[in-house]
């Protein structure tokens, strides 16, 4: 029999009268959960070589968190590794608590080697499937698991009880050591590394090499229902998914449920999380469940991985096996934008009076962001060109401080970051063309964020830009709130007669969504949770070369509407080093 997953999670036993106080505050606010997470590097087997490679508790992917809707957790971070890093709990909307939503240099500095820290995931609205992952460089290629969120006690699925779940976690593998090979291509401004495989519960399956014998199986009994609680971990890229000859009806998207979508595929963007349910109905036999990337990129653009991953679907019986598993023929091939733009079109939000929406109708704060590719000035030593590979949001490509932002603002600090990010682009232009002038190429530098008031109503417009032939779908994150995407459509934004198609009734409401290749992304929400919350692009390379900004909402004016006070205990900021992107403050503690 093939290996099955196995990763046991190392859960703290808390004893006395300690426990007396959480059983008895169960009962009113929902279970306490505490889990010890210990990072350190661990010897892996991928493609025909051995690495070291920095993971949770031994396992690649890392623990999963089992939890009930309204439950809070306690995750003790042990860092036995060699560098700093921090970790996020991904669609968590962490209410009055930035302290512990993770982004390095945003709301904390990184955890140190032989420290600790321990996070309190509060959850309030989520149900469903989301994910945990590091929020340092790249490290959450290994660093990463699902948090599985169950309904709360009493109540059930808006949908027929599967008999049982299965996660499903998709994800990059690198041959090299992917912390020095990020850290010299932001040196030199040279391209960021591209994945060598992607996983299926960190196995690449049996079409890569070496791969056979430890390809990912998952047993099923005819006739019962899964549901797959599938995660897109991967660092760069989307993904089309699909199991041979059956069909799939997803339910629910980033912690949340949605209309039902009958698909022989999905499309998930990088940061998305779905729950998927199956029937097991198809004749005993083994099928392969398979994903390749979806490339918005331009068509010349070849140099993205073409792996298919896979893993194996099996019957349990007594039958006789073909020669090899089915292969999943509706899977779309990489560069099927039409297919992926079929899919996503079909999100929407369940508007139950269980499950009801709230779109905010009247927007007092109206924001139209640009997201592009840029270039950048390269004149320090390290620089192999005379200009190096940027992104911008307004064209402004964020650099990391070196305190965190959270900590700068609740404690009044000056010179870490300023409140001038711009509600405009610096100019207007056909953003779909594909020539520039060199004054939209080239973009600055800054630590600037978007200053909220408290129950302010929001618009964004994100308009994608085809500046250096580099539009693609952009899938935006956004931490500590979940928000609606009331339109989206292709070309340059029109403020008079786009808005006329938004969808006020059953938009999709999500913490990710791509804006779409050469098109834009209308959403809204309301600014009801303060702190400090950051805004990026889920692809990495984006994110690494500064496609980011931060949100600051401001305190309600009361005791349930103002950011509540940071731990005892929060990581110090260590001074580190230059980096031509990430830092560029001097250090401030």
């Amino acid at each position: 029999m093939k290996p099955q997953k196995n990763c046991s999670i190392l859960l703290t036993e808390i004893l006395g009268f300690f426990f007396l106080i959480v059983r008895f505050t169960s009962l009113v606010e929902g279970e306490v959960h505490f889990y010890d997470f210990v990072v350190r590097e661990k010897n892996f087997t991928k493609l025909c070589s051995t690495k070291s490679i920095l993971v949770v508790n031994d396992c690649f992917p890392g623990p999963e968190i089992r939890v009930r809707k309204g439950d809070t957790v306690y995750v003790n971070v042990h860092n036995q590794g060699y560098y700093g890093f921090t970790i996020h709990w991904h669609g968590i909307k962490q209410p009055r608590n930035p302290w512990s939503d993770g982004p390095e240099y945003i709301t904390q500095c990184p955890i140190l080697p032989g420290t600790n820290f321990t996070y309190e995931i509060s959850l309030s609205t989520e149900e469903g499937t989301l994910w945990w992952h590091a929020h340092s460089d790249w490290t959450r290629a290994t660093v990463h698991g699902a948090i599985v969120i169950l309904p709360s006690v009493g109540t059930t699925f808006p949908f027929p009880q599967p008999d049982e779940d299965e996660t499903i976690i998709i994800a990059s593998w690198y041959e090299g050591d992917i912390k020095e090979l990020v850290d010299e291509a932001m040196d030199d401004g040279s391209d960021l590394p591209h994945s060598d495989a992607y996983t299926i519960n960190g196995e690449p399956g049996d079409f890569c090499p070496c791969s056979s014998e430890t390809t990912y199986h998952r047993m099923v009994d005819y006739g019962k229902t899964y549901l797959l609680r599938i995660v897109n971990a991967n660092i760069n890229a989307e993904h089309f998914f699909a199991v041979a000859e059956h069909n799939l009806t997803v339910v629910g998207l980033d912690g949340a449920y949605i209309k039902p979508i009958d698909t022989t595929y999905i499309v998930i963007s990088a940061g998305q999380a779905m729950d998927v349910l199956l029937k097991a109905n198809q004749s005993p036999g083994q099928y392969y469940i398979a994903a390749r990337q979806y490339s918005s990129e331009d068509p010349e653009v070849t140099g993205f991985d073409h792996a298919n991953v896979t893993a194996i679907l099996e019957y349990r019986g007594n039958y006789t096996y073909q020669a090899s598993p089915s292969f999943p023929t509706t899977l779309p091939m990489y560069l099927d934008y039409a297919a992926a733009i079929k899919f996503t079109s079909r999100i929407k939000s369940l508007a139950t009076p269980k499950y009801p929406t709230d779109v905010p109708l009247n927007v007092t704060t109206k924001m139209f962001i640009t997201v592009s590719m840029n270039d950048l000035p390269c004149s320090h030593p390290g620089c192999e060109t005379t200009k190096q590979i940027s992104s911008s949001m307004n064209n402004v490509s964020w650099i990391n401080p070196t305190t965190d932002v959270l900590r700068a603002y609740y404690r009044n600090i000056s010179g870490v970051y300023t409140t001038d990010f711009p509600d405009q682009p610096p100019s207007y232009y056909n953003f779909t063309e594909e020539t520039f002038v060199d004054n939209i190429v080239f973009t600055v530098q800054g630590t600037k964020v978007k200053l909220l008031n408290y129950n302010e109503s929001v618009q964004i417009v994100f308009q994608g830009t085809n500046v250096m032939k580099g539009s693609v779908n952009h899938p935006m994150h956004m931490h500590g709130y979940s928000f609606y995407v009331v339109g989206s459509g292709y070309g340059n934004y029109d403020d008079e007669d786009d808005p006329k198609g938004f969808n006020f009734v059953d938009p999709p409401k999500v913490t990710t969504f791509g804006v779409p290749k050469n098109g834009w992304l209308a959403i809204r929400f309301i600014a009801n949770n303060p702190g400090v919350w950051f805004w990026h692009c889920h692809f990495d390379r984006h994110l690494s070369w500064g496609m980011n900004t931060a949100f600051i909402v401001k305190n309600g004016g009361t005791s349930e509407t103002n950011i509540r006070r940071p731990p005892a205990y929060m990581p110090p900021c260590e001074p580190h080093l230059d980096s031509r992107i990430k830092n560029s403050y001097e250090n401030i503690l």
